[in-house]
């Protein structure tokens, strides 16, 4: 069964632009959007990453968290994070998860009963 919006999506544990994180002690009591993108530096992902950034803080006055999450390493991520800022003007200001194993993925793939 697919989760649903409210349902507790499963713990991991991943590095990110913004240090090591556990998603559950990260989220806390907050709601949370969780977005993929494929590849970075890719057109459509840049302008996306850019465009929540530059909404970041509606979220942050409702208590919403952002994080990212891409199968390229945090180490790309802060070499695209320039570039986005270079392109758009603005930097991601939010977590992006480095999935290079696809761990996290593949986590998230299995709660939402996709295997």
């Amino acid at each position: 069964m697919p989760l649903s919006i409210g349902e507790t999506a499963p713990d991991f544990r991943a590095e990110t632009t913004h240090g090591s994180i556990s998603f559950h002690e990260w989220v806390g009591n907050s709601w949370c959007v969780l977005f993929s993108h494929p590849k970075d530096f890719t057109p459509v992902c840049t302008t996306e990453l850019a465009y929540m950034a530059r909404i970041k803080p509606e979220f942050d006055k409702r208590g919403v968290k952002i994080v990212g999450l891409s199968v390229d390493s945090v180490d790309n991520h802060a070499k695209w994070s320039k570039d986005i800022a270079a392109v758009a003007g603005v930097a991601p200001n939010y977590p992006m998860i480095g999935d290079t194993d696809l761990k996290v993925a593949k986590t998230l793939r299995h709660a939402a009963g996709l295997g």
